[in-house]
C-alpha cells in the first residue's frame, strides 16, 4: 500500500514540490481502487464520482452514438488522470463510459475532497492546475489534428507523442481513435 502512495508522491512531485504533513494530508485524501480488464468504471448516464489517477492497467474513455457506434475519446495509462470531467464538475450524468482494456490499478479523487486540497494547499491547486492545462492542450491538439491531417498524419502524431501508449492498444480500437477503418490503419503499418 506504501507504495502506491509513493507512486502519488512521485508524481505530483513532478510538478510541485510537497512537505511530509503535506503529503499526508494529500494522500488521506484519494482512495485506492481495483478493476478488472473490461470492467467498466462508469456507464453514460451514471454519476461520476471520481476523477482518476492511473497507476498501472489502461482506460478507454468513449461515447457511444444513436447507431451503436463507439468513439473513443481518449486512453488513460500510468501516471495519467482520467474521468468524465463535466460529469464530475457538475456532479451531472456521464456523456462517456470508462472501460479497462487491462486489469487496472486506480487513486480515485472525490469532488470534495479535490476541492479540499485545492483550498488548503496552494501547492496541490497549483498541480491541478498545470494537469488541466496539459489535459486541455492535447484535446486542441486532437481537434486540430483531425480538421487539418489525414489518417497517416493522425497516427504518425500518436506515436511521436505517445509511442508506449500505441504499442498496447488493439489495432480495432487505435483505428476508431484516429476515426479510420480497421483496414486503413492495415494499409498505413504496411
Amino acid at each position: 500500500m506504501e507504495d502506491i502512495y509513493n507512486l502519488l508522491r512521485e508524481h505530483i512531485e513532478k510538478v510541485v514540490p510537497l512537505t511530509e504533513d503535506e503529503f499526508a494530508f494529500v494522500k488521506d485524501c484519494f482512495i485506492q481502487k481495483r478493476y478488472k480488464k473490461s470492467e467498466c468504471i462508469f456507464k453514460e448516464g451514471e454519476n461520476v464520482d471520481f476523477i482518476y489517477l492511473v497507476l498501472s492497467g489502461l482506460l478507454k474513455l468513449y461515447y457511444t452514438d444513436r447507431n451503436i457506434k463507439e468513439h473513443i475519446v481518449s486512453f488513460a495509462m500510468e501516471d495519467w488522470w482520467e474521468t468524465d470531467v463535466s460529469a464530475f464538475y457538475t456532479r451531472g450524468k456521464a456523456s462517456f463510459t470508462l472501460q479497462c482494456l487491462e486489469d487496472t490499478e486506480l487513486l480515485c479523487l472525490s469532488l470534495e475532497n479535490f476541492e479540499r486540497l485545492c483550498n488548503h494547499l496552494q501547492s496541490m491547486e497549483r498541480f491541478f492546475l498545470r494537469k488541466s492545462i496539459a489535459g486541455h492542450i492535447g484535446s486542441q491538439q486532437r481537434i486540430l489534428s483531425f480538421l487539418t491531417s489525414g489518417a497517416k498524419e493522425r497516427y504518425e502524431q500518436l506515436i511521436d507523442r505517445n509511442p508506449a501508449l500505441v504499442q498496447r492498444i488493439p489495432k480495432l480500437l487505435l483505428a476508431s481513435y484516429l476515426g479510420v477503418s480497421r483496414e486503413t490503419l492495415s494499409r498505413l503499418f504496411s
